[in-house]
């Protein structure tokens, strides 16, 4: 059985408060996950909702479909940069803390992107999204610890 992923990611001000918003679907099962950060960028909570997506997967060796409106995300995979970038140590690549926690669980499946355009009525992106600004706007916002580091060295 399939498992299809559908995230979203967003900012306020980038950097600014953001959050993320997973949709997973496996036959009859339906997901919603959602969480808030004070301080943080949009490509990475763009990340951070894939990443947050597969952790949840209690299978092994799973067939994934990740739906995705970041290019960001998605070109880093399907154009094979992101492996390139992990060869190089991610020298000078922004987000290398979610690029490693990635590409750990991104091995333990069988996973495929897909980008389509955001904003555009796809029902399960715009319930992404609606998820993760709802989570930027909420109370309780968790700390990026790596991205709050970063900004104040």
């Amino acid at each position: 059985m399939q498992i299809i992923i559908h995230t979203d990611g967003a900012a306020q001000g980038n950097p600014g408060k953001g959050g993320y918003g997973v949709v997973m679907q496996a036959g009859k099962h339906y997901k919603e996950l959602s969480e808030g950060y004070r301080m943080t960028t949009n490509n990475r909570m763009e990340l951070l909702a894939v990443i947050v997506g597969l952790e949840s997967i209690k299978i092994e060796k799973a067939q994934v479909l990740i739906v995705s409106d970041s290019k960001y995300v998605v070109d880093a995979v399907e154009k094979q940069w992101v492996f390139a970038w992990e060869k190089k140590k991610f020298a000078k690549k922004k987000n290398p803390d979610l690029w490693e926690r990635f590409l750990s669980i991104y091995r333990k499946h069988d996973v495929r992107l897909k980008w389509i355009k955001g904003h555009a009525g796809h029902p399960l992106n715009e319930r992404c999204d609606q998820l993760a600004v709802e989570a930027a706007n909420g109370g309780d916002l968790l700390i990026d610890t790596y991205y709050e580091q970063q900004v104040s060295s």
